[in-house]
């Protein structure tokens, strides 16, 4: 199972290189999950897409894209107290077209340093479960919580685990990249 992911399609990733990895995955035989697949999903090759953040206009644009390769996607949401009802609609849409929203957090805090500072309950109670619980208030079914910037614990692993099934982190140990998140 090959995992990417990515951010704002056309700024921080180019919408041709988007297209390129759908191809290859295509043909390659490779099998588009989501997140909430990882369950049920037969045993097998594939790829898990992701998206994170606030970039719903942009990730709507490719809904033609996706469709064309006949990919599915996971949306991670940050920041979705601020989101218009236009963007609110979009995400709707990407829903029914069979893609997976899944929380990212409230506010897109670093979990080590917050829960260092403010305590490990505040983090929960102020970034992580408002995400879950607003996400699925609006009918989205979450199974997974990404954390921003990759950022974990051990501890927050264990907090977070009581009310999804998956986490999921990021870790780089190649040079060239200074931070897995660029916001």
């Amino acid at each position: 199972m090959i995992e990417l992911f990515a951010h704002h399609p056309g700024v921080t990733v180019p919408t041709p290189t988007i297209e390129h990895v759908l191809a290859g995955a295509r043909d390659r035989g490779l099998r588009f999950l989501t997140y909430s697949d990882l369950a049920t999903a037969p045993p097998g090759p594939g790829i898990l897409l992701s998206f994170d953040d606030k970039w719903v206009d942009a990730w709507f644009s490719l809904r033609s894209l996706f469709a064309q390769y006949n990919a599915r996607v996971t949306f991670f949401i940050a920041y979705y107290p601020d989101y218009t009802a236009s963007q609110r609609e979009e995400l709707q849409q990407l829903a029914a077209d069979g893609h997976d929203i899944e929380a990212h957090s409230i506010a897109h805090r670093r979990a080590p340093e917050y829960v260092e500072a403010r305590g490990l309950r505040a983090y929960l109670d102020e970034d992580v479960l408002p995400s879950i619980d607003l996400l699925q208030r609006d009918g989205y079914p979450i199974t997974t919580f990404a954390y921003p910037f990759g950022s974990r614990t051990a501890e927050t692993d264990r907090a977070i685990l009581e009310h999804v099934a998956y986490i999921r982190s990021v870790a780089f140990t190649w040079s060239g990249v200074a931070d897995p998140c660029p916001y």
